[in-house]
């Protein structure tokens, strides 16, 4: 099959890059249309191996130019990726379907990671001082180390936010990187990959490779000196587990099933607005859109109300430009998996108020923004992430009861406040068990927060990535203490009589001078 006249020239020049020997192709399907796209070389094992040999050898003399090369570079692709704007786009509509807005959501949160560990990366990963044990005597620092090559598994919903979320600050810290791409997603990453190469970035340096999940995945945490993966509970699961047997290090990003609460002193139109965008952008495949939505009772019918009639108003289609509102599901599993959510829940009882059915007028992946009401624990949606453009509302008597309700899960990865008092709607966000917490905002307040920490809480994934966290999770911490010669600490017994009395004295002073 020949690529799509879209991507065709474009296609082989980026596939190129691939780290692949295999000789076998998998077909990648566009989403607005059904077709095939492109054939993607499958890596195989043997692929990932050589991938991570090149990168040792590059990680040596990456880490050699120091902190100064690495960020003149890294602000060159910066530049790169705004520049390539359109063509980035391109490839990332047709391969996952989302509209021109919500893929430039990536463009915007891919700069701007970029930019953050450019700058930040030598002033946190600086060596310092700290207090030693026995002031004056002894003298301690603290530095770091890379931790060599970083194996990456990213998934096809966020391709190039994800990817560069998790590969720029490993690379920011003087490590090397081996990716798996998902192959829904190969092309997005590839392309946002050759900014960074043309930067200067050496290609050897960032590897990918694509193809089967179990042995090249396998292949990626099985090399790796550290793993990052974005992806399912449980599939995360197995790869922490893989990488903990080798007492290799992990960070995991995983599914979520994330709550609205709208408190009775909001706009409730106003709040609706908001509300539609928190779930059903990128058609809800995302990890930390709403899912859930409990209502305070005196606003509900108001609120539903203005909700519905906002999903009705979407405007949903296939185009490559800003026309439209929310755009296909990106695959036939997608689609399965929503209309069964679906057709579960009204087949047990919950009211459809807005949405329901598939839209094959539309393409062959499209699902109408879904609202449900009604909802039971006995149906599939309940309680399991959905991951697609549904959304239940519940109706909650009290602030207490929605946060009971919000919390009543086994993942803690997003949720979301709206209230008209800040100061309110902050107290509610320190009782509720997610890694973010966003007040008058579903996602974005926090996902767009390169400097604060991301991740989940619970069964949705361990570690952090952004912010200094995410940089830390790359280098080993190292201690390096001297003795100054000052005073000689005691060896043998008799010195140890001497001076225990001293260090006593000592212990005693730090405390009363509040010395840590």
């Amino acid at each position: 099959m020949s690529a799509s006249t879209l991507t065709g020239p474009l296609t082989a020049e980026l596939v190129s890059d691939l780290t692949c020997t295999s000789g076998e192709t998998l077909p990648v399907i566009a989403p607005f249309t059904g077709a095939i796209l492109h054939e993607l070389p499958a890596s195989s094992a043997a692929d990932v191996a050589d991938a991570y040999a090149a990168a040792r050898i590059a990680q040596r003399s990456w880490r050699a130019v120091g902190f100064a090369h690495r960020r003149a570079v890294l602000l060159r692709a910066h530049d790169l990726l705004i520049e390539r704007r359109n063509e980035l786009l391109d490839i990332l509509q047709t391969e996952s379907g989302k509209t021109r807005g919500q893929a430039f959501e990536e463009i915007f949160e891919g700069a701007s990671v970029t930019r953050y560990y450019a700058v930040s990366a030598r002033n946190v990963l600086r060596t310092r001082r700290r207090r030693s044990g026995i002031p004056i005597v002894i003298k301690t620092r603290v530095s770091y180390k890379p931790k060599g090559v970083v194996g990456v598994i990213t998934p096809w919903n966020y391709p190039i936010a994800l990817s560069i979320m998790d590969v720029i600050p490993a690379l920011a810290a003087g490590n090397g990187v081996v990716q798996k791409a998902d192959n829904q997603g190969a092309l997005s990453i590839l392309a946002s990959r050759r900014a960074f190469i043309d930067a200067g970035v050496p290609a050897a340096l960032w590897g990918i490779v694509a193809g089967d999940g179990a042995e090249v995945g396998n292949a990626v945490v099985d090399g790796a000196d550290y793993v990052c993966f974005t992806g399912s509970t449980a599939t995360g699961t197995k790869v922490g587990e893989r990488a903990t047997s080798r007492l290799v290090g992990s960070s995991l990003e995983l599914g979520g099933k994330n709550p609205l609460i709208v408190l009775d002193d909001v706009d409730p139109v106003t709040a609706a607005k908001d509300a539609v965008y928190a779930v059903f952008s990128s058609m809800g495949q995302l990890c930390v859109s709403i899912e859930r939505i409990y209502v305070a009772r005196s606003v509900a019918t108001q609120f539903t109300a203005a909700l519905v009639e906002r999903v009705n108003s979407l405007h949903q289609g296939p185009a490559l430009d800003y026309s439209t509102d929310v755009g296909s599901l990106t695959s036939a599993a997608q689609l399965a998996r929503v209309q069964a959510h679906v057709d579960d829940a009204v087949a047990k009882g919950a009211t459809v108020l807005a949405g329901g059915t598939a839209r094959p007028d539309l393409g062959p992946f499209f699902f109408e923004p879904t609202v449900l009401t009604d909802v039971s624990p006995d149906m599939q949606c309940f309680a399991h992430e959905t991951f697609g453009p549904v959304v239940a509302i519940a109706i909650v008597d009290s602030a207490d009861e929605a946060i009971a309700a919000a919390n009543a899960t086994e993942f803690g990865l997003n949720a979301s406040v709206f209230s008209g008092s800040v100061a309110r709607a902050r107290r509610i966000a320190d009782l509720l068990d997610a890694g973010s917490v966003n007040i008058n905002e579903g996602y974005r307040a926090s996902f767009s927060s390169t400097d604060a920490p991301m991740g989940g809480m619970k069964q949705s994934g361990m570690g952090r990535r952004n912010g200094h966290e995410g940089l830390l999770r790359f280098v080993e911490a190292r201690t390096v203490a001297e003795a100054t010669g000052i005073l000689t600490l005691p060896r043998t017994g008799t010195e140890w009589a001497k001076m225990t009395g001293l260090m006593i004295v000592a212990l005693r002073v730090l405390k009363g001078v509040r010395r840590r």
